[in-house]
């Protein structure tokens, strides 16, 4: 039991810097630099869904709170656009609140999810922050990821399933999956998903989608595997990286459909933040008028691409089928020149000048490439192999 100075045993157990451990370093960097490792956009919102176009005259009460659940209007277009009843829906601090209020609302203490690997960096410490354990689950083909490739980084349906139970135990709970992946670029196909929910059904788990890239897929659409499941799926959706509304903190959970199953996630979303705001909630609702959102998702769905697949060529990877990464392992390129000063940042050191963020666990080291902040920056500038600087 902490007692001061001490504090929180989970708070130890949570990393302190989710996305670079290095960042620090590259910081001091002087010179232009490229941060390729956050799921940012370089595009303001729709006209008609930023913060400068709503004002108290049009909206009365404007920065007052809204309802727990969220507003009215917003839960009223969502349940629409979803095609589910209201009382399945809670509005959240975009995707991360979301998933707060389900791993809250699910786990005991102790209790496991299978994350299917790699993941969003920012999930394990949200499920450790309510005492939960997530077991990494290698899910993609690693030799995928590697310049020169031509192999499919999604397992067969039978190896998905497989994968998945070689970590299940008594205290497996959830299973959390991305589709399109953050970071990997892939779309899970309708096979995959259909076994991976027979896999959950069988176990009695509950099925954790997060589906924030859903719009950005560059082949088909995205099946949702509530369809496959919808008794046990806990869908989370953002207006961060689907609309360019990062900084207002907004998304939402469709709850399964069973009873009573928002009023325990409100419970937990409640006295962790009370509510999202009502201003990023009423841009929400601008989003959702097809005249607003839709053209804005047209245009940026296509800048993604393009970037993805020239990136994708001038690296020699198969091209990303969705989302606003490209997943490259670059330890090869990096590792096998021992005098590379590149190499410094996998080990630790600080080299004179340096190259863009490198991002990983252990010795194999990748990079998650997205479509740039700027728009001077060109994929003419990225080569492989990499050439060795002396």
């Amino acid at each position: 039991m902490p007692r001061i100075p001490n504090l929180s045993t989970t708070v130890g157990t949570m990393p302190s810097s989710v996305f670079s451990r290095l960042a620090h370093r590259i910081a001091a960097i002087k010179g232009e630099r490229y941060p390729l490792h956050v799921g940012d956009t370089w595009m303001e919102p729709p006209v008609g869904a930023r913060m400068e176009d709503l004002t108290v005259a049009d909206h009365p009460g404007l920065h007052r709170y809204p309802p727990p659940t969220g507003h009215p209007p917003l839960l009223q277009a969502l349940a629409a656009h979803r095609g589910v009843s209201v009382d399945r829906i809670l509005v959240t601090l975009g995707a991360t609140g979301a998933w707060h209020a389900v791993a809250g609302a699910t786990l005991e203490p102790g209790e496991e999810v299978l994350v299917l690997a790699p993941y969003w960096p920012l999930f394990p410490g949200i499920v450790r922050s309510v005492g939960g354990r997530p077991v990494d689950v290698p899910f993609y083909d690693a030799a995928a990821f590697v310049p020169g490739s031509s192999r499919s980084a999604i397992p067969t349906p039978e190896e998905a399933v497989a994968r998945a139970a070689t970590h299940l135990t008594e205290r497996t709970v959830a299973l959390y999956l991305n589709s399109p992946s953050n970071p990997t670029g892939a779309v899970l196909p309708p096979a995959v998903l259909q076994a991976l929910a027979q896999f959950a059904r069988a176990h009695d788990l509950w099925i954790w989608a997060d589906e924030v890239y859903e719009l950005y897929s560059y082949g088909p659409d995205v099946v949702p595997i509530s369809t496959f499941a919808p008794e046990r799926t806990f869908s989370a959706f953002s207006f961060s990286k689907a609309h360019g509304l990062a900084g207002c903190r907004v998304g939402y959970v469709v709850t399964p459909d069973r009873p009573n199953m928002r009023g325990a996630l409100r419970k937990m979303a409640m006295h962790a933040s009370y509510a999202a705001p009502l201003p990023s909630q009423l841009a929400a609702c601008a989003i959702l008028e097809p005249t607003i959102g839709p053209p804005w998702v047209a245009h940026a769905k296509a800048s993604y691409q393009a970037a993805g697949n020239a990136a994708a060529d001038r690296l020699l990877l198969p091209r990303p089928q969705g989302g606003t990464f490209l997943f490259v392992d670059v330890s090869r390129g990096l590792l096998d020149h021992e005098e590379d000063p590149r190499r410094a940042y996998l080990d630790g050191r600080r080299p004179e000048g340096g190259v863009p963020r490198l991002h990983g666990e252990g010795r194999v080291h990748r990079r998650a490439v997205q479509a740039p902040h700027r728009r001077p920056l060109s994929t003419s500038r990225l080569r492989w192999p990499p050439s060795r600087r002396g």
